[in-house]
């Protein structure tokens, strides 16, 4: 009996845990700040006109703020020969919108292969790339700290996640490289992201000023296939209360809600069926709402090229117009 009533403790002990730490934490609101994000090399991969794409999102859908990854292939072709022309163009023709960018650097990046080396880059052992590593930063925080509309840093790209083709750094290195972005800028907060399904987050919020974490529904998975999260909104607010319990405040936003299919190959190799089933209207819809209920205060859909794609090249704007009008909340 004795034994029973301690078993019984510790249960309730635990469901009470539970609860209390799955209670709508600091931060949570119906106020959201609706935002987007923009990948050169990805629009080009899908066929797109990059720069038309690119002024479509800023004038068609309108979004207050903007994540833009800068590829370190794209700035950094040659050895210490920098070219910054595209990205001085999109930065340029947000600023005269008025559309507040995070920006992302670093070499593990948003897209596939999740690393986005130059060719050059490529044959460097870990020690050679990291040192390369904090030189492209240093470059690119030197030449747009000063930018009116710079909003955010993002430093690399979920660095604790293990996906794609990009071995991991580690805490250490990232430390490095948020050391090195705050001594060159101390005007921007800094953001770190981090998976929001598969992670606990405190290892990436210790590093960062703001965290973000992505938010999926429907996945692929070569071993079982199509997998949809069985995962409530307050499974969010559980692991941002254990973020406030060892950084308490610590803002947390969406950096990431997936609003674009998911399936077994990449998405400019899969068909519309395929593509459908994992990214519909109604699951559009769906994920929309459910980010709604977990009510975090920004949340970046993660799709604007896949819209556009669909808008132009299959005669689809349903992603698009249900995107623009979320977006102007």
């Amino acid at each position: 009996m004795k034994k029973l009533f301690i078993f019984l403790i510790i249960i309730l002990a635990i469901l009470a845990a539970i609860f209390y730490l799955s209670r709508a934490p600091f931060g949570v609101t119906k106020d959201i700040k609706w935002g987007t994000a923009f990948s050169k090399p990805f629009a080009i991969e899908m066929g797109l006109d990059w720069q038309e794409t690119y002024l479509a999102i800023l004038d068609g859908l309108k979004p207050p703020s903007l994540r833009l990854p800068i590829y370190w292939e794209d700035v950094e072709p040659k050895t210490g020969e920098f070219d910054f022309k595209d990205y001085d163009w999109m930065i340029s023709e947000a600023e005269k919108r008025n559309i507040k960018l995070i920006l992302v650097i670093g070499r593990k990046l948003p897209r596939w292969p999740e690393c986005h080396l130059p060719a050059w880059a490529s044959s460097l052992d870990s020690a050679g790339q990291q040192e390369q590593v904090l030189n492209l930063l240093t470059q690119i925080v030197g030449k747009y700290k000063e930018t009116p509309n710079l909003y955010l840093w993002q430093v690399e790209n979920e660095p604790f996640l293990n996906f794609g083709e990009c071995p991991l750094f580690g805490a250490d290195f990232l430390g490095k490289e948020v050391s090195l972005v705050k001594s060159l800028d101390s005007q921007h907060k800094i953001m770190v992201t981090d998976s929001g399904e598969l992670s606990m987050w405190v290892q990436a919020a210790k590093q960062a000023d703001v965290f973000g974490t992505t938010m999926y529904r429907t996945v692929y998975n070569k071993y079982i296939g199509y997998l949809v999260y069985p995962l409530p909104p307050r499974f969010f607010w559980l692991k941002t209360n254990i973020v406030h319990w060892f950084y308490p405040g610590r803002p947390i936003i969406v950096s990431e809600l997936q609003a674009e299919p998911w399936g077994p190959k990449l998405l400019y190799e899969t068909s519309l069926e395929e593509q459908a089933k994992s990214m519909n209207i109604e699951q559009f819809h769906a994920n929309i709402e459910y980010a709604k209920q977990v009510g975090f205060p920004e949340v970046y859909l993660w799709g604007a090229e896949w819209w556009y794609w669909m808008k132009t090249k299959h005669n689809d704007d349903r992603f698009w117009e249900t995107a623009k009008i979320v977006i102007s909340q």
